[in-house]
């Protein structure tokens, strides 16, 4: 940002170098306001109207709902912005450009902003999830905007409608690539999954759809169960890990998202080496494999090389492979869908909330082929998976170059 003038911006198209400095607004005189209607008694999946909602919006649209009832439509270039989400939530203050009319409707908890005296898009980039709504975010209660809350958002933007435009076509041009790599990934992942329906045998059939040609003869899988193949350690209950023996630095507690999600950059708790040594038959190293077992159920990850050592919390079981089995190939096929359903029908209640008891998981029945068959699916799989962890690199290094473009060619208030 210039030092003698602090409304001008780092980057500027050369075009609109001489044109001064931006301005400061609120909403309130770029935009007309109006609160979302309720929907939920015309829900009709038959309808011609798409109900814009929380779900709408922080979907990016693809969970919908229908109604015929247009309690508040919604016209092209209009602005529909969530205010209401849980605490922590990232829904909040998520905002949606409207594409064409007549189409939408807007729900309660929704507001709709009209752009009055600004570019729909660039009003759309200062507005979606801005720091000042994520401020009224106290990490305990809901969330709820008010209409006051959105019109005295402050916002700078140029004063020149066509750098506006500029600056929003720049970034629109942007998220257009950015939504064609996400696309591609999400074409990788359903082929993933399509070649796994493929490559492991079907509910009720012992031999796979595709086969490997130097395994074509070599007759039906193997019927085993969990413990035939693996060793099950669950994490230790009560006290054992209460926050009280917590310290800075040491041994990692391994939770449940790690699991889900296959993130290692961080941890959030550590115990000291007597605390480990004490609980060393929960220790896990690198090359483990672990599977959550508490909340979402059935999620699996192999911890990666040069990562912490550390244990395993109640939220998760160790899953120690026996020799003659591949590590990688026994993840893969608990991923598989039909044996997803058999851990899911585990859960205490049917609700994914809990494993009833590790005994009940090591007697879920697996079909497994010879070693080298198993070594060859998973050497498949693991190239694809390679692909597309790569592409999801590739997405977030785009999204990262999108945040830095940004916080480059809009200026911030300094105090």
């Amino acid at each position: 940002m210039n030092k003698e003038n602090k409304l001008i911006p780092e980057f500027r198209f050369p075009i609109f170098k001489n044109e001064g400095e931006w301005e400061e607004k609120v909403v309130s005189q770029l935009a007309e306001y109006e609160n979302g209607k309720a929907h939920e008694q015309d829900i009709n999946e038959e309808g011609k109207y798409v109900v814009v909602n929380s779900k709408f919006i922080s979907t990016d649209g693809e969970v919908r709902k229908y109604t015929n009832s247009a309690n508040c439509i919604a016209k092209k270039d209009d602005i529909l912005m969530v205010l209401s989400d849980v605490p922590n939530g990232r829904a909040i203050a998520k905002c949606f450009t409207v594409d064409r009319d007549n189409f939408y409707t807007v729900n309660q908890r929704i507001c709709k902003l009209t752009p009055t005296n600004a570019d729909s898009k660039i009003l759309y980039y200062l507005l979606n999830r801005n720091a000042y709504f994520l401020n009224f975010d106290d990490g305990v209660k809901q969330t709820n905007l008010r209409n006051e809350d959105v019109l005295n958002c402050p916002l700078i933007l140029p004063k020149n409608p066509k750098e506006q435009q500029k600056i929003a076509s720049c970034l629109s041009s942007l998220d257009e690539v950015i939504d064609a790599h996400s696309q591609k990934l999400d074409l990788l992942k359903n082929h993933k999954k399509g070649l796994m329906q493929n490559l492991f045998p079907q509910e009720g059939e012992k031999v796979p759809k595709y086969r490997f040609k130097e395994f074509e003869n070599d007759g039906e899988w193997v019927d085993k169960t969990i413990d035939d193949v693996c060793k099950l350690v669950r994490g230790p209950f009560g006290g054992a890990l209460k926050k009280e023996i917590f310290v800075k630095e040491g041994y990692a507690v391994y939770e449940q998202s790690h699991a889900i999600y296959s993130d290692f950059s961080s941890f959030r708790y550590f115990i000291d080496e007597d605390k480990f040594n004490e609980l060393n038959r929960f220790s896990v190293k690198s090359g483990d494999l672990i599977m959550s077992c508490s909340g979402t159920m059935g999620k699996f990850a192999i911890v990666p090389e040069d990562y912490k050592i550390g244990v395993i919390n109640q939220a998760l079981l160790k899953l120690s492979v026996k020799k003659g089995y591949d590590k990688i190939f026994v993840k893969m096929t608990l991923e598989a869908d039909n044996n997803q359903e058999k851990l899911l029908s585990q859960s205490a209640g049917g609700a994914i909330k809990n494993v009833v008891s590790v005994s009940q998981i090591k007697e879920l029945g697996l079909l497994l082929p010879s070693i080298k068959e198993q070594q060859k699916i998973a050497s498949c799989l693991s190239s694809l998976d390679a692909i597309i962890t790569e592409q999801a690199e590739k997405i977030e290094q785009l999204k990262l170059h999108k945040k830095g473009l940004m916080q480059g060619l809009f200026p911030k208030i300094i105090d």
